[in-house]
């Protein structure tokens, strides 16, 4: 089998369904070898992650189309949403599938981000595994200060992105892109019964590795390691909700991230009332979930099952493994 990459970049843009449907058409369409997976906008977070799969230059290139389709079509000048963004098409990762290291994504996403620039005139920043420089692995370091900060960090040598020019027209519109290469994460989302994005954030810092700052100023680490999270308000569905990136989901499984915030939750008076994928999710994780809530094995249908209902992946919206889960899709005829 040929190698399989996965690329799930991040649009700002998440209301317009016709500028939406005009960036997947570009990708769809760039290569008979690419194959798009699924389309999730979020109306408040005006943000849509598109994921895509096929071999290593058929993804990349259908990721520059979708680039400069986005480019186009997206001002940032204009653009206001709930997730932090520093770029029309803010995060672009590849991901290794199959037949494919993390660093030959790695390569590929360098070589993405400086065509990007070159042809297109977009800033774009490396991070993960295709960091030039060791602190931009993180994304958040690369991504700090949001779109607004970007006219200061440009002119500063140590801040600026690794591919950029001046903050001219280009720039100003397209914002800069955080390209780069990591292993599968989970992207999502736990409800609360609450609106208080105070509280939601408070859950976020007790359980995220990065914990929260003591009075002392030193970090008191959170509970689940190799998760990021935030609390924020979502007008569309009126609740808080604690937003995750589960980035080693070996150390931190997808039912105890949900257990582990369901804790934190009830400690601070309140409930965990449904679960959020964003994106796709591995087979594994549901199965593996099932397994945690039935107490023992299953046969895969009745695993998934207890997984859904248990964590409420069905609160706000269906939620069909055969469209959600990643290898579902990928393998599909």
């Amino acid at each position: 089998m040929p190698a399989i990459i996965e690329c799930v970049p991040n649009f700002s843009e998440g209301r317009d369904r016709r500028v939406i449907d005009s960036i997947v058409e570009a990708i769809a369409s760039s290569s008979e070898g690419v194959k798009v997976l699924d389309v999730d906008p979020g109306e408040a977070a005006n943000r849509t992650v598109v994921t895509f799969a096929g071999g290593p230059d058929a993804v990349v290139e259908a990721a520059f189309r979708g680039a400069a389709r986005a480019q186009e079509l997206i001002d940032m000048r204009y653009q206001r949403g709930t997730h932090p963004r520093s770029g029309a098409i803010d995060v672009l990762p590849l991901v290794p599938v199959e037949g494919v290291s993390l660093e030959e994504c790695a390569r590929l996403a360098r070589g993405l981000a400086e065509r990007m620039f070159r042809e297109l005139g977009i800033p774009c920043y490396c991070y993960g595994a295709a960091a030039l420089r060791p602190e931009r692995a993180n994304l958040a370091v690369c991504r700090s200060g949001e779109y607004e900060a970007l006219p200061r960090k440009m002119a500063d040598p140590a801040l600026r992105p690794d591919f950029c020019g001046g903050w001219d027209e280009r720039a100003q519109r397209a914002g800069a892109s955080n390209v780069g290469a990591r292993e599968f994460l989970i992207a999502v989302n736990f409800n609360l019964n609450t609106k208080s994005v105070y509280l939601a954030m408070e859950i976020a810092r007790d359980v995220r590795e990065s914990g929260r700052k003591a009075p002392d100023g030193t970090r008191v680490p959170g509970t689940l390691v190799g998760c990021k999270a935030i609390g924020w308000y979502i007008e569309e569905y009126g609740i808080a909700q604690v937003s995750m990136n589960i980035c080693d989901t070996k150390a931190t499984p997808l039912h105890v991230a949900y257990s582990e915030v369901k804790r934190a939750a009830f400690a601070r008076g309140l409930e965990v009332t449904g679960t959020e994928i964003i994106g796709l999710v591995p087979r594994r994780s549901l199965l593996d979930a099932g397994r945690y809530f039935l107490g023992g094995s299953a046969g895969e249908d009745r695993l998934m099952a207890a997984a859904v209902e248990a964590m409420s992946l069905d609160a706000l919206r269906p939620f069909d493994p055969k469209l959600k889960v990643l290898e579902n899709r990928i393998f599909a005829e």
